[in-house]
């Protein structure tokens, strides 16, 4: 059930995370996307973790951190190499837990869409643990805003193009007319079933649970990548953009606390 609450969050952590990482807000910017949020705006909450859910820790940690990423983008790579710092301090205790979401920003990274289907995919065969697995091994192999070659899901508009009009790589010929490029390449390297992975991805079958999670996103006032939520205690404060370890280890000490 979604409730509206306002999403108070303390001063002092407000001001601490504006001296050390200010200029890392809003960084991916979606066009005609919800207004940035102001202390004490009413948003509307995300759902609780659930079942589907892709987590890495304990589901009833004190503190989960919901985030919503887009394979595409360079912040979120970034953000993804801090999560599992944190996981790894913080996982074993069980206090602290990871939960990943979708929202690939078509506008800027055209490719993040089928990437985000990918995952599911790969989960698909695999369950919670290939969920985790391929998700980061696509974050390890692109060098982001749209530079991972997806076969024939590439179209010509999906070429990064640098200011000397060239782009900056060349896309490969589809190797078959189900090939999925570097992604079925990682399918391959984790031993999944190459055939029914690339099956999948064209079904397009998981691009409803994407628009689902990119809506609720949508809705709580994410307006860029990547946007978490960390809960704690029935409470969920935002944290926007790709923060640095020693801010998100600061906001998860103060919930502990």
């Amino acid at each position: 059930m979604e409730t509206v609450q306002k999403l108070a969050i303390p001063i002092s952590i407000v001001i601490a995370g504006a001296l050390i990482a200010g200029a890392l807000f809003f960084v991916n910017s979606r066009p005609a996307g919800p207004a940035q949020q102001g202390q004490g705006q009413v948003l509307t909450e995300i759902r609780e973790v659930q079942a589907d859910d892709h987590i890495l820790g304990n589901p009833d940690a004190e503190v989960v951190i919901v985030e919503f990423s887009d394979p595409e983008c360079p912040f979120c790579k970034q953000f993804h190499e801090t999560m599992h710092q944190i996981v790894t301090e913080y996982g074993s205790s069980g206090k602290v837990a990871w939960v990943y979401r979708h929202f690939p920003i078509e506008q800027l990274h055209p490719k993040a869409q089928k990437e985000a289907e990918a995952l599911e995919c790969a989960a698909e065969q695999g369950g919670n643990e290939m969920f985790w697995k391929f998700t980061d091994k696509v974050y390890e192999t692109t060098t982001s805003n749209n530079s991972l070659d997806i076969g024939i899901h590439n179209s010509p508009k999906d070429a990064p193009v640098g200011p000397d009009g060239q782009p900056y790589y060349t896309q490969k010929p589809p190797r078959s007319n189900t090939d999925a490029g570097q992604l079925s390449d990682i399918a391959k390297g984790l031993g999944l079933d190459v055939a029914a992975f690339e099956n999948c991805l064209i079904s397009g079958k998981n691009a409803p649970r994407i628009k689902k999670d990119y809506d609720e996103v949508a809705a709580a006032g994410g307006a860029g990548t990547p946007h978490s939520i960390l809960i704690s205690d029935g409470e969920q404060t935002p944290v926007e953009g790709a923060q640095p370890y020693n801010v998100v280890k600061g906001l998860i000490d103060t919930l502990l606390n």
